[in-house]
């Protein structure tokens, strides 16, 4: 499994340079690790030798880091290389992993979806694999992903009518959302927001069944499920992000990037204040960041776990069995149904 995945990262770094990107290896230590909600950081400090310090992170995702890039000239680039989040361990979890990101300047993140299936197949081509397994599921690498909507999904999959619960102005209705939702024998708390409705809705009655014979796009997410996404031109209420699946398991999120930093630094506040009332934390902005947002051209950009992509190719059931060297930690447990 591992001589596997070592050919596999090279036949992927060869995709890459053959389709004319440029590899890109990018500072781990950041001012912030992101600004999402469900994502947790490994925190340290830097010391000073006068004695001073300031808080540093392991970053969550190259992401930030890759469009100041974006900003600064480069047009196709990739990175693949290490990523930390923490409070996160189980069979498809491990709290260090690689990921995989690229980015397209002025491309539609159409064309990402081409490229997760090349890459889908590549992996399987180098493995040796004609299918993707994952426990008692199977998958077609090879096969032409279907695209669903998550309007789609949510009706066909648990009868609700999950535009109606969104306004053009990007507020939700949650009474309405959560009264559908048990409706199709969901059970919701009192506190549960629109968005924690959405969630489990998605976890209970979608994702068991997405990229089972054949890989799924599950696209055009509602806006407020995609922070660093643009809205789509046909319907401000959902976005331009698409999320990979293949055996039940999430491989891939890609976006059409969001470049308006004003709305970005609001989408990244009303993040904290959500992860503040959860948890009890928040995190830093990147002003660098918002600033080099300003520049950046359009582009679409995808992360996608190579850790994953190898179980599948392999037919591994725990991700640490495709890790050189996995972290000492708790005993995993089972996170099927939950890849946040």
């Amino acid at each position: 499994m591992l001589v596997a995945r070592n050919r596999i990262n090279r036949a992927i770094r060869s995709w890459f340079d053959t389709h004319g990107f440029l590899e890109v290896e990018v500072a781990a230590l950041q001012v912030s690790p992101g600004n999402e909600a469900h994502l947790h950081a490994f925190a340290t400090r830097a010391l000073s030798l006068d004695g001073g310090s300031a808080p540093l992170y392991l970053h969550t995702s190259p992401e930030f880091a890759c469009k100041s890039l974006l900003a600064a000239g480069e047009r196709k680039i990739f990175s693949l290389g290490k990523v930390w989040r923490n409070r996160e361990r189980g069979p498809l979890h491990h709290p260090e992993f690689t990921m995989l990101e690229w980015y397209r300047v002025e491309e539609d993140y159409g064309q990402l979806m081409v490229d997760c299936a090349d890459l889908m197949a590549l992996a399987a081509e180098t493995a040796g694999a004609k299918t993707f397994r994952f426990r008692d599921r199977a998958c077609d690498p090879f096969a032409t992903p279907e695209r669903l909507t998550l309007a789609e999904a949510f009706h066909e999959r648990a009868g609700i009518d999950l535009l109606a619960t969104l306004d053009h102005d990007g507020t939700t209705d949650r009474t309405q959302l959560a009264g559908a939702a048990v409706a199709a024998g969901i059970r919701v708390a009192d506190d549960d927001t629109w968005a924690d409705v959405f969630s489990r809705v998605l976890v209970e009655k979608i994702e068991p069944h997405l990229g089972m014979g054949r890989p799924t796009l599950l696209c055009e997410y509602p806006v407020p499920e995609a922070a660093l996404a643009r809205p789509c031109a046909h319907d401000p209420r959902v976005s331009e992000r698409f999320e990979l699946y293949a055996c039940g398991v999430e491989l891939a999120n890609a976006f059409g990037e969001l470049t308006d930093p004003v709305e970005q630094r609001k989408r990244f506040h009303a993040e904290m204040d959500e992860k503040a009332r959860i948890y009890g934390e928040r995190y830093p902005v990147d002003e660098d960041f918002l600033s080099a947002l300003a520049i950046m051209p359009q582009a679409s950009g995808s992360a996608l776990g190579l850790d994953r992509l190898v179980m599948l190719a392999v037919g591994a059931e725990r991700i640490d069995q495709v890790l050189w060297t996995p972290v000492a930690g708790p005993a995993a447990k089972s996170d099927i149904g939950a890849q946040a």
